[in-house]
This record gives C-alpha cells, sequence and structure tokens, in this order.
C-alpha cells in the first residue's frame, strides 16, 4: 500500500481520468521562445510524463501578440504554430501523460511598447506603460482567447489552463487598482468580472464538453486594492458556472510585497487559502505554492486543502518525483529548495531555464540519463572534497560505474552548504545535503571523512577530481587582526559569539546572509517553519478582513543586535542579488531596522570599533565584533602537484574560480566532470 494513498489516488473528471493527484505546474523555461526549443520542451516534458506526473501545464502561451511577455517569442495565434506544439503534446502522450497549454496574457506585465491593460497603467516592474484596451479590442481579446483555445486542441492538448491570477490582463480587469473604466468591463464587480467569465464560458462553448478548462484564480492577490475574500469566491462560483472543470489557486502579484514561492516561505504555506475555499465550488480546487516533498502534498491533501497539489520546481530537481515515491523511495529525491538562481533568475534575464541541484533541467537533449552511458572502462576515482560539487561528482562517477572514494577533511558532508542550512529562510539547503548523501550510500561511493587528502595518497587514482571549495577572503588594514574581527565561516560555521552591536564588511551574497542570521532571535523559530509566524512577519491577513487579505502593516520579530552592513560602493545594497528573491533579502533586513551603509573606506579597527569613512566623512561604530564577508579565494592546495606527479585532474567549483559562492555553476561542472571519465 502507498505511503501517499491521498496523493496517488486516480481523480476522475467525468469524461477523462487524471492517474493521481499530482500536477506539474506551469513554468515558462524560455525553451518555448528559442530556435528548435520546442523539440527540447518536448523531451523536457516527456521525461516528467515518464516519470508518472498526473497532469502537465506548460508555461504560458499568448493569446495574441499584445499578450506575450517579451517581444520575442510567438503566440498561438494561428494554424502555422500548431505543429510546434503537436510536437510537445505527441512525446507526452507517447509517454501515456496528459498536458494542458496555458494561456497567459502578460497585459501590463509585458517588456514592450505595446502593452495594453483594463486601463491605462504602469506596472512597477515593466519599463513600458500600457494602454487601456477600447471597448472593440475587450472583445477581440476574448475572441483571441477563444482561438488560442482552440488551436490548443488542434494540437492535441488535453486542455488548457486560462491564467487568471498572478496579476496578469484578466486580473487587471478584475482589480479597482487597475481598472478605472465606466463601460460594461468595468465599475461594478459584475462587470469587471464579465472579462474572465466571457471568455471561459466562450471558450467552453467553442472546444465542448470533453476538454480540460482549468481556471487559474487569484485566491489571494496580496495588494492593495485587491479582491475580497466574498468576491473570490463569487468570482470562482461564477467561473465553474461558465464551463472550468478545475480551479487553480493563484497566490500574489507579481508586484506584491510578500514572496509567496521563495526559499524563505514554509512548505505548504498557501494551502490554507486553498482551504477556505474547498465547499464552496462543486469542481475539484488545486493547491499550491512550496510543496516540495510528498508527505507535504500527502498532508494537504489529508487535511481537506485540495483535491489536486501543483508542483512546478520539484519537477525541474527531479523528474522522478512521482515514481521515487510510489516506490516508497522519497529519500531518493532530490527536493526543490526554491532558491530561484537557475529556473525563475534565468527566465527574468532570457536565459533558458534550468536547476541548481539538476543540471538536466531543461537541458536533457544536452546531458543524457542516466547522466552518461556506463563507463566502458571502469576506473579507481579520487574526489577531494565533500560540498554540493563534490558529493555530485562522486555520486554521477559512481552511477556510471567507477570504483570511488571521497576524501572529506571535516566530519560531515555538505561543505559550503552547511552555513547556508543555519541561515533563516534556507533550512532547505540541508535536503541537498541529505540527497547526495543518499546517492553516495546508493551508489557505493567509499566516503571517507576526517582524512585530508595528500599527493601521496592519491596518486595510485586513475583521475582525481579536486572540489575543495573556498576559504574566506582576508582584508588587510590597521586592526584587521583585533579580537573584535571574524569572517564569516566563524560567525556561521565555527558558531563564534557574538556580540550585541556587529559590523557586516560585504553587502554581497555572504553579507546578507550573515545580516539576516545574526539579525534573528534564535529563542524563537524561523518563521520559515512557521505559517502563522510567516504571515505576521510579512504582513498577510490570514482572516481576509481587507481586500487582498493584507494586514495594515507587517510585524516582524525584533532584531537581538543592532547590525550594520557596509559596501564599499555606491548604489543600494544586494543589487546583484538574484534577479527574483534580491528583493526578499533587502525586504527582510529592512523589516529588521539593518542600518545599511555605502561608499564606505575602511580605516582601522580598535578597542572603540570600527572606524570608516563614509562619502568622506569619518565615523566610528561602536560595535562588539566586525564581521568580514568580502568574499573567497579557490582552495587548491593539490591539484598543481598531482598533475606534476603524472595524475590526470579536473578541478572543479569554487576550487576552480571563487568568484561568487555559485553552487549552481558548481554543480554543472561535477556533472560534467563526472561524465567526461
Amino acid at each position: 500500500m502507498s505511503n501517499y494513498p491521498n496523493l496517488f489516488e486516480p481523480l476522475d473528471l467525468g469524461f477523462t481520468q487524471i492517474k493521481n493527484r499530482v500536477l506539474m505546474g506551469s513554468m515558462h523555461t524560455m525553451l518555448e521562445d528559442i530556435p528548435e526549443g520546442h523539440e527540447r520542451l518536448a523531451a523536457f516534458y516527456a521525461e516528467r510524463a515518464r516519470g508518472q506526473v498526473g497532469l502537465i501545464v506548460t508555461g504560458g502561451v499568448a493569446p495574441n501578440k499584445a499578450g506575450l511577455a517579451l517581444p520575442v517569442g510567438h503566440p498561438l495565434d494561428n494554424e502555422g504554430e500548431v505543429w510546434k506544439h503537436k510536437v510537445v503534446t505527441d512525446a507526452v502522450h507517447a509517454e501515456d501523460g496528459k498536458i494542458c497549454m496555458q494561456i497567459l496574457h502578460t497585459g501590463r506585465y509585458g517588456y514592450s511598447e505595446h502593452n495594453v491593460s483594463a486601463s491605462d497603467t504602469k506596472a512597477p516592474i515593466s519599463p513600458f506603460a500600457a494602454r487601456g484596451l477600447t471597448g472593440e479590442e475587450v472583445e477581440q481579446t476574448i475572441k483571441d482567447y477563444v482561438k488560442c483555445a482552440e488551436l490548443a486542441q488542434l494540437a492535441n492538448y488535453d486542455g488548457v489552463e486560462i491564467m487568471g491570477s498572478e496579476g496578469y490582463l484578466i486580473n487587471q480587469f478584475i482589480v479597482t487598482k487597475i481598472n478605472r473604466r465606466d463601460d460594461e468591463w468595468g465599475g461594478a464587480y459584475e462587470n469587471r468580472i464579465k472579462f474572465p467569465l466571457e471568455i471561459v464560458r466562450r471558450t467552453r462553448e467553442a472546444v465542448g464538453p470533453n476538454f480540460i478548462i482549468i481556471y487559474r484564480l487569484s485566491m489571494l492577490d496580496l495588494v492593495e486594492g485587491g479582491s475580497t475574500w466574498e468576491e473570490v469566491v463569487h468570482l470562482a462560483k461564477e467561473i465553474e458556472k461558465a464551463g472550468a472543470t478545475i480551479i487553480n489557486t493563484g497566490i500574489g502579484w507579481h508586484e506584491a510585497r510578500v514572496p509567496t514561492i521563495g526559499t524563505i516561505v514554509p512548505r505548504g504555506g498557501f494551502a490554507w487559502v486553498t482551504k477556505r475555499m474547498m465547499g464552496e465550488v462543486s469542481i475539484p480546487l488545486i493547491a499550491t505554492n512550496r510543496i516540495n516533498t510528498p508527505e507535504v502534498a500527502e498532508q494537504v491533501l489529508v487535511e481537506g486543502c485540495s483535491d489536486i497539489i501543483s508542483m512546478a520546481r520539484p519537477f525541474l530537481s527531479d523528474p522522478q518525483f512521482v515514481t521515487k515515491a510510489l516506490a516508497g523511495k522519497p529519500e531518493e529525491i532530490n527536493t526543490c529548495i526554491a532558491c530561484n538562481q537557475a529556473c525563475l533568475d534565468h527566465t527574468f534575464t532570457l536565459q533558458v531555464s534550468s536547476c541548481i541541484v539538476n543540471p538536466r533541467a531543461c537541458h536533457e537533449t544536452m546531458l543524457a540519463n542516466p547522466p552518461a552511458a556506463p563507463a566502458a572502462a571502469p576506473k579507481k576515482v579520487a574526489v577531494v572534497g565533500a560540498g554540493p560539487a563534490g558529493m555530485a561528482a562522486a555520486s554521477v562517477a559512481a552511477e556510471r560505474g567507477h570504483d570511488v572514494t571521497l576524501f572529506e577533511a571535516s566530519g560531515r558532508l555538505g561543505g559550503q552548504f552547511n552555513m547556508a542550512t543555519v541561515i533563516p529562510g534556507k533550512e532547505e539547503y540541508q535536503q541537498t545535503i541529505r540527497y547526495y548523501g543518499v546517492m553516495l550510500k546508493k551508489h557505493k561511493v567509499n566516503v571517507r571523512l576526517n582524512t585530508r587528502a595528500t599527493v601521496e595518497g592519491l596518486t595510485g587514482f586513475d583521475e582525481v577530481v579536486i572540489a575543495t571549495g573556498v576559504t574566506p577572503r582576508k582584508l588587510d588594514f590597521p586592526g584587521i587582526d583585533h579580537p573584535k574581527v571574524l569572517d564569516y565561516a566563524d560567525v556561521l560555521a565555527a558558531k563564534k559569539t557574538v556580540g550585541k552591536s556587529v559590523a557586516i564588511i560585504g553587502a554581497g551574497g555572504i553579507g546578507f546572509d550573515v545580516a539576516e542570521y545574526l539579525s534573528h532571535d534564535f529563542d524563537h523559530p524561523s518563521v520559515s517553519l512557521n505559517v502563522e509566524d510567516y504571515m505576521k512577519e510579512w504582513g498577510v491577513d490570514m482572516a481576509y478582513a481587507r481586500g487582498g487579505s493584507l494586514a495594515e502593516s507587517p510585524q516582524p520579530m525584533a532584531s537581538p543586535r543592532e547590525v550594520y552592513l557596509l559596501k564599499r560602493s555606491k548604489g543600494k545594497h544586494g543589487k546583484n542579488l538574484g534577479k527574483t528573491t534580491g528583493w526578499i533579502h533587502r525586504s527582510s533586513l529592512a523589516m529588521k531596522k539593518v542600518n545599511m551603509l555605502a561608499q564606505c573606506t575602511y580605516d582601522k579597527v580598535d578597542d572603540a570599533g570600527l572606524h570608516i569613512t563614509v562619502a568622506g566623512e569619518t565615523r566610528v561604530l561602536n560595535v562588539d565584533n566586525i564581521v568580514v564577508c568580502v568574499g573567497q579565494v579557490p582552495f587548491n592546495i593539490l591539484g598543481e602537484k598531482l598533475t606534476a606527479a603524472g595524475v590526470k585532474v579536473h578541478v572543479i567549483g569554487g576550487a576552480l574560480n571563487a568568484k561568487e559562492l555559485d553552487a549552481k555553476r558548481a554543480i554543472k561542472e561535477a556533472w560534467e566532470a563526472a561524465v567526461s571519465i
């Protein structure tokens, strides 16, 4: 009997059946927009269908040119585009899978001078203003949605998802925040929801009864002027009447001040919203956002929060998520850590998506599965360093049939990720260490902890992978050796005591992490581990007393320290952090009242504290400690000596290049090295 009976129960939709309650949620991968991308997209979705996902939803496809997210790409608005989509549907159906195409009109969120919306407006996340559609254009846009659905049906999709949430065009019509029209499409709520209702109603008429229509309903706008709960329920009921098969949950507009999918969000943190809707409609409901393990998914169903579970990024990190859970091997799932580094950050910078812990994602036609054919001539391979790169290299090489020994000088696996796991909001990074630990055992890697590798001890191996990572970069100015001065490893790894006031030198990713760590009161659990605490900290009203479900203000826990975050350069702090997560880190530290100083020169440290010059003005920060977070340097003392001894060496990750601490690059290089052996 399955450990997840609710998750793997089939869902009967009347005219068709979904094999389980797992939906792979919509993700735009950029494969949709590049030459020959549909061939790669077909391989991407086919692998997930082979992994027994119940239903797949594609990335958003525009119904017309005005709806494109970017001035590149192609809307599905003519039969000439259908063949590309058939490549995808044929591949999925060949694996006995089902797939729906999402229809997405970005409205004012588009990156184009041709943006349109319900009214003249400009989104804070787009440099381009949008003009309001005329009444005739509204009618034509509805027809474009319907034609897009008909073409999707012609392309053999099993259905469509009509994107009505996240602040895109349909959402823009629904709320008075954007819709200031005085015609039949504006004013009273009944008029403002006429746009989505006509789209769903006319689409159902056009595609007939035996075609899945999912409507993605914004159940939680999280913006001022958002819909009230009563309005959301009313729309859900009307959407059901209009002919939707399933309602999916949309959480938050892209411009909302509340993080909704980052790793800081508690697991299943927004399932409570869908639960409120259960019983209001009779069609199935989908819960979504930060559901990343079969245990969490099962619990959401057991608690009656929804009928279906949507997981998107977890199928980037592991396409075999379902089959592993079905086989009773959840520990072998490569868990999504919601870092956004290689998925959303790539999409929003016009790069093909991937996954920090699974470089094969969206590159299935380039990196084979298994990672490569079994080694023709198994070799004796040593890997030095058991951080993410070393663990990945060792497990992949062993999976190919090599005899692998992994050397680690410390007493545990994980390397730099062990420091990440102690940062409030980054607890998920422990899952990557867990996963690779399981893979090392599964593929019989000889793991030697507390063992410092030597040139003499490695000369007996055929090939050696150096994955020894990095060490903190040092600064040199008067007083840098003062007892007050620590580096980030002293704080996060060695857990050295830090006083009640602290200055952090360096405002890159590590500086932000250390500031988050030191501004957290560890007498209380991280808000990332408790839904109620998280909603309170970020200002979400779970009673839904106001439109958009926003509280009047966030109520963050106070910092136990006075923290200064210093940098040499001009401009705002954190401008080089992740495209989709940097704002979260900046907002979190602002709520903790971290003092951010730019244009700093570090003059000296003495008993009085840190002496600095800020924009030409000298200051003394009377702090208990100074923590240096100015990057890393490679830690590689073996590579050249081994090469000189005639050993074939592969240097990867931070040991090769310490510019920014980048596990995405390190793990990818690990795979490439392991495949080349």
